[in-house]
């Protein structure tokens, strides 16, 4: 039953990391660079630190913190990583279009982001629970790959106009590489949970509740993520000469802009608040536990093709593309149950 029950928090929270771009679509007249940043600064500062204080109170957050400081930053410098694999993710899709480049990256974020730090703990793979966690990772590549290779059968439906769009930069060697980069440097933000255990344990001590104690580890590797997306953004305001752009606007537009940053800032961090309070359910050390980052991965790309299903974006895409779609999304919600079919 506890398994069960991390499980559909985890769910949850991963609908509303798949539904955070929903409210972006609703932001007017600002450029990529500075929406961007306004809810970064809501998804990986403000509402972390929120969920950090519903742990342990601010003077002890300072304590915990002081207590690690290498375990402090190594969480940031996970996280300055994570911010770089962001910020690829979306030169992979510019390279090799979205099926293969999600595919990549994404296979390669779940894959990388669940086995690293079991092997860093010590863990054998080719134990009875390393085979078995191996075996959950590979289904769930399968299930990605699936759902990629139903993209590229929609992309094949597409109008030749929106072909010459997609294509139009398209770099096989190049794309791939960056895809397999991205991936990595996603995966790091589970490195960095996995680096911040020492604070977890310093915030559990202090009394704070299991449910909230790896929110003080996510405000770390979050800060490290607002760093280098903080970089980018204001090299593409001097590169494009829109700093000034959030000052010029209406009261109208910017009361706007901020709520829909706000919330779409909310709807990201629920993945990572959701994780960890799914985690506080699984037993430590188990199977369970070790591909909890893969149940994420996993869940958002479910959800994230639920949306696209609501919003008509495979409408057309032909009954092949449908079928492997909901196929790959059903090997997708069985490698959840993997582990514990193997107790």
């Amino acid at each position: 039953m506890n398994t069960l029950i991390g499980l559909l928090i985890i769910a949850i929270g991963s609908m509303g990391q798949s539904s955070s771009y929903v409210p972006i679509n609703k932001i007017k007249e600002w450029s990529w660079e500075n929406f961007w940043l306004t809810q970064g600064i809501f998804a990986w500062l403000v509402f972390p630190f929120l969920g950090a204080l519903l742990a342990n109170s601010f003077p002890e957050l300072i304590e915990i913190y002081s207590s690690s400081p290498s375990a402090v930053l190594q969480a940031i410098g996970y996280g300055i990583l994570w911010g770089i694999g962001g910020l690829t993710f979306g030169l992979s899709m510019r390279f090799l279009g979205i099926a293969l480049g999600q595919s990549v990256a994404l296979g390669t974020c779940a894959a990388f982001g669940t086995l690293i730090p079991s092997i860093l703990s010590g863990d054998d793979l080719f134990s009875p629970k390393g085979l078995i966690l191996l075996l959950a990772v590979s289904v769930t590549l399968t299930g990605i790959a699936l759902v990629g290779f139903a993209g590229s059968l929609r992309a094949k439906n597409m109008s030749e106009e929106e072909q010459k769009k997609a294509i139009k930069d398209f770099a096989l060697k190049k794309g791939l590489l960056i895809a397999l980069f991205a991936g990595v440097m996603s995966a790091c933000f589970n490195l960095g949970l996995t680096a911040g255990a020492p604070i977890k344990e310093a915030a559990i001590n202090l009394g704070s509740n299991e449910l909230f104690a790896q929110n003080p580890v996510t405000l770390l590797v979050t800060i490290g993520g607002f760093f280098t997306n903080l970089v980018y953004c204001l090299y593409m305001n001097r590169k494009n000469k829109t700093g000034g752009e959030i000052g010029r606007s209406s009261s109208k537009v910017l009361i706007n802009n901020l709520l829909f940053c706000a919330l779409a800032g909310l709807l990201w961090y629920s993945q990572f608040f959701g994780l960890g309070m799914g985690q506080s359910y699984f037993e430590p050390g188990s199977v369970m536990m070790a591909f909890s980052w893969s149940i994420l991965m996993s869940l958002n790309i479910v959800f994230s093709n639920v949306w696209g299903i609501i919003l008509k974006e495979w409408k057309g895409a032909g009954k092949k593309a449908t079928f492997y779609l909901i196929l790959g999304m059903a090997v997708l919600i069985f490698s959840l149950i993997i582990p514990n079919l193997f107790k």
